[in-house]
């Protein structure tokens, strides 16, 4: 059986986005849960976005809102495979 990798996250399609928690921690977030971190610095957080997302700043996006890193999510590629 072979395995297959997850998508690539240098696709144009892939959302990151950061913003502070409640606690003022910045964090960064791919949209579908597949990666995602805690800052210190919202340079630190936009390093690490652009660093996954393949160095496209186009698809990072800061949310006036807050944020919290949820590691929890399955990315809808996994759930489906399983469901397979």
């Amino acid at each position: 059986m072979k395995l297959v990798e997850p998508p690539s996250c240098s696709s144009l399609s892939t959302v990151v986005f950061i913003g502070r928690n409640r606690r003022g921690q910045w964090v960064a977030q791919e949209q579908n849960g597949l990666y995602g971190g805690l800052f210190v610095s919202r340079a630190q957080a936009v390093k690490y976005a652009l660093f996954e997302n393949g160095q496209h700043p186009e698809t990072i996006v800061e949310l006036p809102r807050e944020i919290e890193l949820d590691m929890g999510k399955r990315p809808d590629i996994i759930v489906s495979q399983r469901a397979a």
